[in-house]
């Protein structure tokens, strides 16, 4: 008979990185609820707290902030201020032995697949029912859906294939299920998200199934928005664009990290796709679905990179108006395919540039904003702050796009779709009214 842990220990689970860490943080929780565990997701800490900190091990920001949170926590645990430590995920996986070496006072550490590990140190059961059965972390009415893990790319900067391995796709079916499973628990917004979620299905199916996903999704009743995320510009899926104009619950936004625009620096980056390629690419999409949202990625910084490619970048993001860009400064990354090459884009250069990028993206944000004012949109109420609710419509991702503050004598429901008039607009924001 297995023995669970004494003294009714809470399990406290701190999650960094992406939304695949929050997904698989959730799963965990959801195991350890049905096991009869106390669980919560990042509350203050306890002394019976089973601390479990899944971690992010991609770029050098990020190792940072998981493992000064580490150094925090394992001072905690010395001082009898928690009860155990356990470190699990991306940077684990990548550093184990070293984090085990100068971090001793961690109870376990633990890889990419670590909740089967986590349940069996503390006698648990892993419940094979138990499929999609995630504790949220996330407000309640939207959810990420991870379709796969790994990724078969040999992009050169990226380190994701080292820790994370090779693609592997979850089957329709059971993609299916989870998401039975996420409505029932009253989810409305679906999040698709994987390292490249247009490669999904070839390593199981022998073609990519990303139409036939979305298709199976978007029947399944209480689902009123499935939005994609991290779509790869190379090899494009053009049959999906199909099926978003054949859905309106398909949101009319596209996550396509293009990360560089020159030939030269794309060759560099292993990205398989070329300058002509890519503005042949965004054009088709824009022309197939007007209206359609556009968000992007790019790094600056990455070896090679002359002032030259640094323009031709700056003016792709002028011409492009991308709605939604984030930049990031190149991480020189052990074991990846840029990291013979000599980092030799100075720090202050590369942080220059990211900031001559966003501050030419904060105009445009801005200008496209201003054409929405009079306008009415859907919109998805996410919470309250102060005199304003805070919403977001279909072009937006939560937590990281723009949002909608809106003034209203009628109580608006947190999970529930209102339309709204747009009354003014700033650089990420709108201010609206409910009509």
């Amino acid at each position: 008979m297995k023995t669970k842990p004494a003294n009714n220990p809470r399990f406290n689970i701190i999650t960094f990185g992406c939304a695949k860490n929050t997904c698989d943080s959730e799963l965990l929780m959801g195991y350890l609820g049905k096991n009869s565990m106390s669980v919560v997701h990042e509350q203050e800490i306890q002394k019976n707290d089973i601390v479990i900190v899944n971690t992010c091990g991609f770029i050098n920001d990020s190792k940072k902030e998981s493992i000064d949170h580490i150094l925090e926590l394992a001072e905690a645990k010395k001082n009898g201020d928690l009860r155990e430590l356990v470190v699990v995920g991306c940077l684990s996986q990548r550093y184990m032995a070293e984090l085990r070496k100068e971090i001793p006072e961690v109870d376990a550490f633990f890889g990419v697949n670590f909740i089967p590990e986590v349940l069996k140190k503390y006698n648990l059961d892993l419940k094979k029912n138990l499929l999609g059965e995630r504790i949220l972390t996330t407000a309640s009415h939207f959810a990420y859906l991870k379709i796969s893990d790994g990724c078969n790319h040999l992009c050169s900067f990226c380190a994701i294939p080292l820790i994370k391995g090779k693609y592997k796709s979850e089957t329709i079916e059971k993609l299916v299920a989870d998401t039975e499973i996420l409505v029932s628990q009253g989810v409305k917004e679906l999040i698709l998200i994987a390292q490249d979620t247009t490669y999904y299905g070839l390593d199981i199916y022998g073609t990519r199934k990303l139409a036939s996903l979305l298709e199976n999704l978007t029947g399944i009743k209480g689902i009123e928005w499935i939005r994609l995320q991290y779509t790869y510009p190379a090899d494009f899926p053009m049959e999906i664009l199909d099926i978003m104009n054949d859905h309106p619950n398909i949101c009319k936004y596209l996550d396509i990290p293009f990360q560089h625009i020159s030939d030269h620096m794309l060759k560099l980056m292993r990205r398989r796709i070329t300058k002509e390629k890519t503005l042949q690419l965004i054009e088709k999409i824009k022309n197939k679905i007007p209206g359609i949202a556009l968000r992007t990625s790019l790094v600056v910084g990455h070896p090679g990179e002359t002032k030259k490619d640094f323009d031709e970048l700056l003016d792709f993001v002028k011409d492009s108006r991308f709605d939604r860009l984030g930049v990031f400064t190149y991480s020189h990354e052990e074991n990846t395919n840029s990291y013979h090459l000599k980092d030799n884009v100075i720090a202050f250069v590369k942080k220059d540039r990211l900031n001559k990028i966003m501050e030419v993206q904060r105009g445009i944000s801005l200008e496209l904003n201003q054409e929405k004012v009079n306008s009415i949109y859907k919109v998805i109420i996410d919470r309250k702050e102060g005199e304003y609710y805070v919403g977001r419509t279909e072009f937006d991702t939560p937590e990281v796009d723009n949002e909608v503050l809106i003034k209203s004598e009628e109580f608006l429901k947190t999970g529930e779709f209102y339309q709204v008039k747009i009354t003014d607009a700033y650089e990420y924001d709108l201010l609206g009214i409910s009509t």
